[in-house]
Order: C-alpha cells, then sequence, then structure tokens
C-alpha cells in the first residue's frame, strides 16, 4: 500500500534523489526555464514553489536565518543569490503560489521518455 507516501523515487537512491532534486532547483531558478522529463519536473513544481513561497518572506527579521538556513540546505550557493535579488522576488508579490508551470512536450526520441519544459510564470 502507498498510504503516507510522497514524492518520486527515479530509480535513485536518497543521496543521488536529494542531490539530483538541488541540482534542478538551482538550475530552474538560474535559468528559469528547463526542459527535462515530465515526472522531475512535476516533482520539482511543488518543491520550488514552496522555496519561492519561503524566499518572499524573508523579509521578516525573526525568521531570517533560519530561512536562510534552509535555502542553504535545499539550493545550491549561485541559486540563493539569485533568489534573495530585491527584483526576483518582486515579479512574484503578488502571487501567493502558482509560481511556476509544466508544458508537455513531445516524446524525446531516444527513449520515449515523456518530455516537459517547467518555467517560472511572469
Amino acid at each position: 500500500m502507498k498510504h503516507r507516501s510522497q514524492g518520486r523515487k527515479f530509480g535513485r537512491v536518497r543521496s543521488q534523489r536529494r542531490a539530483l532534486v538541488k541540482t534542478l532547483m538551482g538550475s530552474l531558478i538560474e535559468y528559469e526555464k528547463i526542459t527535462t522529463t515530465e515526472a522531475k519536473a512535476k516533482e520539482l513544481k511543488s518543491r520550488i514553489d514552496r522555496i519561492i513561497s519561503l524566499a518572499k518572506n524573508i523579509s521578516d527579521e525573526e525568521k531570517k536565518v533560519s530561512t536562510l538556513r534552509t535555502l542553504e540546505r535545499r539550493l545550491p550557493k549561485i541559486a540563493i543569490h539569485k533568489l534573495l535579488q530585491e527584483d526576483f522576488r518582486k515579479r512574484f508579490e503578488k502571487r501567493s503560489s502558482g509560481f511556476t508551470r509544466v508544458v508537455k512536450l513531445m516524446a524525446r526520441k531516444s527513449d520515449s521518455a515523456k518530455m516537459a519544459v517547467i518555467e517560472f510564470v511572469d
């Protein structure tokens, strides 16, 4: 039974899965649009939306240190710098959620994997 189990495993052990997601989130923040498999894009969407919500509320002085530590654990340093820039956070001021969208593409020719583009909503 799959009660209370969440997230996809991608055929990897936990450490590899964490590294994969961390790298994907960093790439998405850095390039603002990436092409990946549909399963990875769907998994990434929920995680990156939580990170953006967390970064939006960093102006609160009481939560600033814990928020920065959480971001350091979950993202590469380059992505954190871009995420904390004022113009990046202003893009999402009016939104409370739904910061990214997943657009499905045609299957990859070599192995017929379902592909998708994940990008930030403007």
